[in-house]
């Protein structure tokens, strides 16, 4: 029985019974009025992913559910700002956001090294050490995004704000996309109903996924009958939408109605069809043309994010890397900048900065002075020991400028991704609406992570943009380590940055990956899965891979983080459907669904 059949057959059931003179039509919900009544005694409502849109919604209705709500709304708030770092419903903060990404993803993306390996709870050996502390970070802030979310959709009340039951859906499947392209496998079905106690079970990513896809498709259609409401409903429903959804940019551009949110679940299923396109092709070709046939981001006013400066935080990034020394740029990520002449690692004011302090070279004696050169860590190296740079030399690395990240939002969705999958898309021949050159060149415009609305920190990316894509070849580049910890290593990044008709598929394939996977940063999340499906962009072998859980070894890159929960239930639950689930051992090594050993092409 569809969506749509469910309400039908209650209302056919209760006819039957003749008890339809017990409706008053002037109550909540005028011609369903019954039905909506039995949603608020909780005698029958929804469930979570089911969306009756087409519901006629009085003004008392809505305003009766929007009262019940208020409670609810505000911890979605909080579940909002857990996305990007923020617990018991606070804005994004130092200690949550460097959970979920800073000791994990951004090492696992090579964006980042951990310069020392003593913290306040707990040690990090090396990259990819499993640490009991940490690896259940990216996890912890998926639950508190569940936790916050989740009562709200299994709420009587939401079926009356059908546009807030298909926002939220959206938000909470665009958190389990990220967290389930982690782990491998999750309980997906009981968390969406809430479910509290073990025993789960694990549903497996192909589940997740095409679930997540059904819903979009459902979302899509809530978002668009919104322009068939009342306008006294689209008054009310905007007001609360300016009130309480944190993400979207619209309170801040001006832009009303659901034209954003719609383009924001296009863009996440086109994320999703790129994801699949090894493991199934034609599927994923047919969700990525249906993505842009529906509207995807076209504008840097539709992207979405926490947008930090108007919200009152700066960005967790500058405590973590500055204040508290517990992150430095990787030798990877500078050899490809540097490599390619980025806008990033040049100017008056590069956004990364120079080394810090003279570093010196325990072998040979060499000195690095202070300020002569942009320096990355190995990936993998054994970290020193101590947060001052008096004891750990390690501390004098590249780090960011302070004053551009403080103003960058934390970003959900941007343009550039957006732009950079089309221009796969394209490459592969599907209908995205333009060709590869078009997206890829648009992407690389709009590739900085700096404040759209504030020139100032953008000013230098856009005055030397053109020239930087006319690179036609790598510059050459030889990583150097002036402490002397690693032998030199030659970049591995051969390609330039201007399209060429010319090149064939593969080299047109490193490109898009590899600006893609600038204009991510810090968002190591997508970084990360394009690393493991695509194998670009090219990066240095890690260091010590092998003393992850043991099933690397070196020139393997991390497959995936182990399964988070290590308490009797949860063991026993991995055990039971968890294994079964991910389709295979509980391993870094173990490769998800989507990620096939395949060629691209």
């Amino acid at each position: 029985m569809n969506r749509k059949s469910i309400f039908s057959y209650i209302m056919a059931g209760i006819a039957t019974f003749g008890m339809m003179s017990c409706l008053d039509f002037d109550d909540p919900v005028d011609t369903m009025s019954f039905g909506q009544m039995a949603l608020e005694d909780s005698v029958y409502h929804g469930h979570p992913d089911e969306i009756n849109y087409e519901v006629n919604i009085s003004e008392v209705g809505l305003d009766s559910a929007i009262i019940r709500l208020d409670t609810y709304l505000k911890q979605a708030k909080g579940g909002q700002y857990a996305l990007r770092g923020g617990k018991n419903g606070d804005f994004p903060g130092e200690h949550a956001y460097q959970r979920q990404f800073s000791l994990g993803p951004d090492n696992y993306a090579q964006y980042t090294t951990v310069p020392h390996y003593d913290f306040m709870y707990g040690t990090l050996q090396t990259s990819y050490d499993v640490s009991a502390e940490f690896n259940p970070g990216p996890n912890s802030m998926y639950l508190m995004v569940k936790n916050a979310m989740v009562p709200l959709l299994n709420h009587p009340s939401i079926d009356s704000i059908p546009e807030f039951k298909a926002i939220y859906l959206l938000m909470f499947d665009y958190a389990t996309q990220e967290i389930a392209d982690i782990h491998g496998a999750l309980p997906y079905d009981q968390f969406l109903i809430n479910k509290q106690h073990a025993p789960f079970t694990y549903n497996s990513l192909e589940h997740i996924y095409k679930a997540i896809i059904e819903h979009i498709n459902l979302v899509n259609a809530c978002l668009r009958h919104y322009d068939t409401r009342p306008d006294w409903y689209k008054q009310k429903v905007q007001r609360l939408m300016n009130d309480n959804l944190e993400i979207s940019k619209d309170k801040y551009t001006g832009h009303s109605g659901m034209d954003s949110w719609i383009r924001l679940a296009n863009s996440l299923k086109l994320r999703m069809a790129m994801n699949c396109v090894k493991v199934e092709p034609a599927l994923a070709r047919q969700w990525a043309e249906e993505a842009v046939a529906s509207g995807v981001i076209e504008e840097t006013d539709q992207e979405f994010a926490l947008m930090g400066m108007q919200m009152g935080f700066g960005h967790p990034l500058n405590m973590i890397w500055i204040t508290w020394n517990d992150a430095r740029l990787s030798a990877s990520f500078e050899s490809l900048l540097m490599s390619l002449n980025h806008p990033y690692t040049r100017g008056e004011y590069p956004f990364f900065k120079k080394n810090s302090g003279d570093m010196v070279n325990a072998t040979t004696g060499e000195l690095l002075p202070a300020d002569t050169r942009i320096v990355g860590l190995r990936e993998g190296i054994h970290p020193g020991m101590g947060q001052s740079a008096a004891t750990n030399p390690m501390l004098a690395c590249s780090v960011f400028d302070p004053d551009y990240m403080a103003e960058a939002p934390l970003y959900i969705m941007k343009l550039s991704e957006v732009d950079f999958l089309r221009a796969e898309g394209a490459l592969r021949g599907w209908s995205m609406g333009g060709s590869a050159q078009q997206f890829y060149e648009r992407g690389i415009r709009n590739a900085y992570l700096f404040e759209r609305s504030e020139i100032y920190y953008h000013e230098e990316y856009d005055m030397m943009v053109e020239d930087y894509l006319s690179l036609e070849q790598a510059v050459p580049y030889t990583y150097h380590d002036p402490l002397g910890n690693v032998p030199d290593e030659p970049s591995v990044t051969k390609i330039g940055v201007k399209w060429n008709d010319a090149d064939n598929q593969e080299t047109k394939l490193e490109k898009i990956i590899t600006q893609k996977y600038i204009a991510h940063f810090p968002y190591s999340f997508g970084a990360w899965t394009d690393l493991r499906r695509t194998g670009y962009p090219k990066l240095f072998p890690v260091l010590n891979a092998d003393e992850g859980d043991g099933s690397l070894k070196f020139g393997d890159i991390i497959r995936r983080a182990p399964f988070p929960d290590t308490d009797d239930a949860s063991v026993a639950d991995i055990e039971a459907t968890g294994l079964d689930a991910l389709g295979g051992e509980d391993y870094q090594s173990t490769r998800l669904w989507w990620d096939v050993d395949a060629p691209n092409f």
